[in-house]
């Protein structure tokens, strides 16, 4: 299976649509531990790529994901924006040249989004941001063979679930330290939205 522009597409807008729906969810999350105002940067970044992607027709999976790092970069404030702009960029840079993106190709451009997430964010797994979601995720599916959106979504949730039992190390949760433990990371969640949306579209191309 090969994933088409029209399927990166799809990928974000369903996307988008899950930020706008658990806005105040990702929110009350952030209040917990963080700024409180993660689940309006999400909803309102990815309000803005719909209006990029939408209506743009795309011959290549690159364009798309590389406009959704450029509109994520500029329209989102605080960390997200920096943040999910770096990996859609470092995926969208893996997957140039390629007019759709096959699972080997993918799978090395998720790999490239984590690593240029541990760099940006200056983080290391394990304390309680969004690479525990997209780390685990790049060391998944290098152990695959093909896209399965069953396990796409299983392995996301896992990884997403296990921020709860962290201590944040990174951002203003730091400051809670032990304390974090028992909430969720507002990013790890928003991360795992994005794949499991990617488990749907995987799912209806089966």
């Amino acid at each position: 299976m090969e994933l088409q522009p029209r399927e990166i597409k799809q990928w974000l807008l369903q996307a988008n649509q899950l930020f706008q729906e658990n806005k105040d969810y990702l929110t009350s999350l952030d209040q917990a531990i963080g700024d409180g105002d993660h689940g309006i940067n999400m909803a309102r970044g990815f309000q803005e790529v719909k209006n990029k992607i939408e209506p743009t027709e795309y011959t290549n999976v690159s364009d798309v994901l590389k406009d959704t790092a450029m509109t994520l970069m500029s329209k989102v404030g605080g960390a997200s924006g920096p943040l999910f702009g770096t990996a859609f960029l470092k995926l969208s840079t893996s997957l140039k040249g390629a007019d759709n993106a096959d699972f080997q190709h993918f799978a090395e451009g998720i790999s490239a989004a984590g690593e240029g997430l541990k760099q940006r964010g200056k983080a290391e797994q394990g304390e309680k941001t969004m690479i525990d979601v997209w780390l685990p995720m790049a060391e998944f599916l290098k152990s695959q063979n093909e896209f399965s959106g069953d396990e796409i979504e299983s392995k996301a949730k896992s990884a997403m679930e296990a921020t709860k039992d962290m201590s944040a190390k990174k951002g203003r949760a730091a400051y809670l330290g032990d304390r974090s433990v028992g909430h969720l990371d507002p990013g790890s969640v928003s991360s795992y939205y994005l794949f499991s949306t990617l488990a749907e579209i995987v799912k209806k191309g089966v």
